[in-house]
C-alpha cells in the first residue's frame, strides 16, 4: 500500500480526526440509527447488522442498545481499541478489518449491513471499491439490505469552501479543498498539537460518487438502490438542496 492510499488508516488513528469531527456525537447518531430502523423492516428477533467502517462504535452502539446483534468493524486499529473500551455491551463484537478484504463471516449472515459518514470512495481504483461491495453482497442474506451513508457529491461540488481554519479545544486547523483531474474531493488539514513545534497534516481524498455512478458501481456488485434519502432524518433526497445522500439498496 502506498503513502497515499493509506492516508485513512493514519488520519483515522489519530486522536485530532476525533477532535475536528466532534460535532458527530451520540445524539446524532442515535436519532440516526433510530430513523433507519424505524424504516427498515428487519426481522424481530435475532436481526444481525453490520457496521463496516464502524470508526469508534457510536452508531454500532446504539443498534446493539436496541436489540440488534451487532458487529463493528474499521481498519483504524486505534478506534477498534476505544470501541471495545466504550462499548462492553451484550450482542456487540468489534474487530479490525479492511473492507476490500473478504469479509470473515460465513455468506447471508447479515440483514442489514451499513456504511455511514462517508466511510467509502476513498480507495485508488474502481477495482477495490467494486471488491468491497461485492464482500458486503456476500455477507448479506437474500433479504437484507445495505446502507450507504455518503456525502451529497453535487452539493459539495457546488458550495465546496476553498479554506476555512477550525479551532477546537485550543488548536487551529487550517483547511484547504479542491477537487482533482480524477474526480477525488480533496480536503488538507494541517495543524500544531499542543506542546509541539512540528506541524501535522493530512489529506483527505474521497471519490464524488453521484446517484448515477452508484448506479453503475452497484449495478457491478449484484445491488440496486431501492430508496435515496437526503439527511439523517430521512427526508426525500433532492438534488439541489439536499445534505446527504443515503442509498438503500437490496441484492439483485
Amino acid at each position: 500500500m502506498t503513502e497515499q492510499q493509506a492516508w485513512f488508516q493514519r488520519w483515522f488513528n489519530s486522536p485530532y480526526y476525533h477532535l475536528l469531527y466532534d460535532h458527530r456525537n451520540e445524539e446524532e447518531a442515535k436519532g440516526f440509527m433510530d430513523a433507519l430502523l424505524q424504516w427498515l423492516p428487519l426481522p424481530e428477533i435475532d436481526a444481525k447488522v453490520l457496521d463496516l467502517a464502524c470508526g469508534k462504535g457510536r452508531h454500532a452502539a446504539h443498534l446493539a442498545r436496541s436489540g440488534l446483534n451487532v458487529w463493528g468493524l474499521d481498519i483504524a486499529e486505534e478506534s477498534i481499541a476505544a470501541a471495545k473500551k466504550q462499548y462492553p455491551l451484550p450482542g456487540l463484537q468489534f474487530a479490525v478489518h479492511d473492507m476490500r478484504k473478504p469479509l470473515p463471516f460465513p455468506p447471508h449472515q447479515f440483514d442489514a449491513v451499513f456504511n455511514l459518514f462517508t466511510s467509502f470512495g476513498y480507495f485508488q481504483t474502481e477495482e477495490e471499491h467494486l471488491a468491497s461491495l461485492k464482500n458486503i453482497k456476500q455477507v448479506l442474506k437474500p433479504t437484507g439490505y445495505f446502507v450507504l451513508d455518503f456525502l451529497h457529491a453535487e452539493k459539495v461540488l457546488r458550495e465546496l469552501t476553498p479554506e476555512e481554519t477550525i479551532e477546537k479545544q485550543g488548536i487551529i486547523f487550517f483547511i484547504r479543498r479542491w477537487v482533482d483531474s480524477s474526480g477525488y474531493i480533496n480536503k488538507n488539514i494541517r495543524f500544531t498539537p499542543p506542546g509541539e513545534q512540528k506541524e501535522l497534516e493530512f489529506t483527505e481524498r474521497v471519490r464524488a460518487y453521484r446517484k448515477a455512478d452508484f448506479e453503475v458501481l452497484f449495478g457491478k456488485a449484484g445491488l440496486q438502490i431501492e430508496q435515496i434519502f437526503g439527511n439523517y432524518q430521512l427526508a426525500p433526497y433532492q438534488v439541489e438542496t439536499s445534505d446527504r445522500m443515503i442509498l438503500i439498496c437490496r441484492t439483485t
